[in-house]
């Protein structure tokens, strides 16, 4: 009989535990009735011969490849853009947070391989899906990236395999929107083959938590599914099972309303606290200094990146299916979405102030349009509707960022693509009424903005921050 991990059953109870470590006569009847030989599945995870198939390798998919290979597994990464692909195979990270080593180490040790041809998940154990869960044009879920990518899975399925969702997602997407589909085929979940999500934590660019270091959050369509789920990430991170898929869905919800709704409170203090005088970051500062009851968050342009602005609306959805009211959740939305506006009004309300100037004609840099400092990636970046608000006002926008040459196409904001990035000289830094500080990437030289820009508006508190603002007070305005 295999020797099973205990921490892979510790969600069940002593008697599931039990019913699911194949002995003889277990794996005899399982073989017997053609049904996958959990305990055998089981003993793969545990010693890592086990065959990991990732689908999506942007900035989810490609941390969790590197941190199954890294553990020791054999990993095949999908992926639809063969430019990635290529890029990967050849030993180069397409994200400017992970260093070519890595991946070309566990390309050179033949513990990985990327590829755009599905069929590669039959030689998987285990499928992990990290695709994107966007927003509608209404604000409304849209689960086509989930729904595609299951169905190409299904075409694919076989007994025995491991299927386990990370995007975010709302609760019931796992079992009413995927089970359906994987299911459609005669394969049924919990009997052939097993149905799992575990919700995606990345932080791209925090080197504190990378994938292995932040506990995963495990969820199974059945005792067994759990069992294989929290089998397999059990090799490489700290797991924290629980009862049900739609709790896990809801727990990442939760974690990202958080957040929002806290972003949300320190947005409109700083509006309040701007009026009558008060610096809102001085305040966070001397706040946080209390040891209890007290956990700070910063104001902003704006959200942005792949969950903050997102999350809450897919909770927001289904609760109004569900006939209930989310008032406390949408007006921190509001709130948010509302940043970029206030920015623009204080560049506007700065340059008559200062120099008697409207917004029309002026000519307006933005520094960074990352959606946060450190990464290329401009998921839902707030700078790109700061640009769109500045131009629709009769303003000249130009941008800076180190991480992007030129602007990528994006759903959202077209009319943006294939703007270049402004050359970091004195000369061009001179141009411009106003710099507006919206990404707060380290690898700036801040003091040389400072010290030819007419105004620099500043809503990340990067002049503050670095100790400067004494020296450039005439410069500097907070948003």
């Amino acid at each position: 009989m295999h020797q099973i991990d205990s921490t892979a059953l510790k969600a069940l109870d002593d008697g599931a535990a039990a019913r699911l470590i194949a002995d003889p006569a277990t794996s005899s009847r399982a073989a017997h009735a053609g049904r996958p030989d959990v305990g055998a599945l089981l003993a793969r995870y545990q010693e890592r011969t086990a065959t990991v198939a990732v689908v999506g390798l942007g900035y989810v998919g490609l941390p969790l490849s590197l941190a199954a290979c890294e553990a020791g597994f054999h990993v095949l990464g999908y992926d639809i853009d063969a430019a990635t692909v290529a890029r990967l195979n050849a030993g180069r990270s397409p994200l400017s947070h992970i260093g070519d080593d890595r991946i070309g180490q566990v390309v050179a040790d033949a513990r990985f391989a990327a590829s755009v041809d599905s069929a590669c998940f039959e030689q998987a154990d285990a499928i992990l899906i990290c695709v994107p869960t966007p927003l509608g044009p209404h604000h409304e879920p849209d689960l086509s990236f989930v729904e595609e990518t299951t169905r190409v899975i299904a075409r694919h399925l076989r007994p025995g395999q491991l299927v386990v969702l990370e995007s975010t997602t709302y609760p019931g997407t796992t079992r009413e929107v995927m089970r359906p589909i994987l299911e459609a085929g005669g394969l049924r979940s919990g009997e052939d083959f097993f149905l799992a999500y575990s919700p995606e934590r990345e932080d791209p660019g925090n080197a504190q938590f990378e994938t292995a270091r932040i506990p995963k959050v495990v969820s199974g369509d059945g005792e067994a599914a759990l069992a294989l789920a929290t089998a397999l990430y059990d090799q490489f991170v700290k797991t924290v099972p629980v009862s049900s898929p739609e709790t896990a869905e809801a727990v990442k919800l939760t974690e990202n309303i958080f957040r929002s709704v806290n972003i949300a409170l320190v947005n409109e203090l700083k509006i309040v606290y701007d009026r009558m005088g008060i610096d809102i970051w001085e305040v966070i500062e001397a706040a946080k200094t209390k040891p209890f009851g007290y956990m700070p968050f910063y104001p902003g342009p704006g959200l942005g990146g792949h969950c903050i602005p997102i999350d809450p609306f897919y909770l927001t959805w289904k609760a109004r299916e569900l006939g209930v009211a989310t008032h406390f959740i949408e007006l921190a939305g509001e709130v948010n979405n509302g940043m970029p506006a206030y920015v623009l009004n204080r560049t506007r309300d700065e340059l008559d102030r200062r120099f008697h100037k409207g917004l029309s004609g002026a000519r307006i840099l933005v520094m960074g349009i990352a959606y946060k400092k450190n990464v290329s990636d401009m998921r839902e970046s707030p700078a790109l509707t700061v640009m769109e608000l500045f131009d629709r006002a009769g303003a000249k926008v130009d941008y800076y960022d180190p991480h992007f040459a030129v602007i990528p196409p994006t759903r959202q904001h077209a009319s943006l693509a294939g703007k270049a990035c402004i050359p970091f000289e004195d000369y061009a830094l001179a141009r411009y009424d106003a710099a507006v500080i919206v990404t707060d990437h380290d690898n700036v030289d801040y003091v040389k903005l400072l010290r030819f820009s007419k105004l620099v508006i500043d809503t990340r508190n990067t002049v503050g921050a670095l100790g400067l603002h004494s020296d450039f007070a005439n410069v500097v305005a907070k948003a």
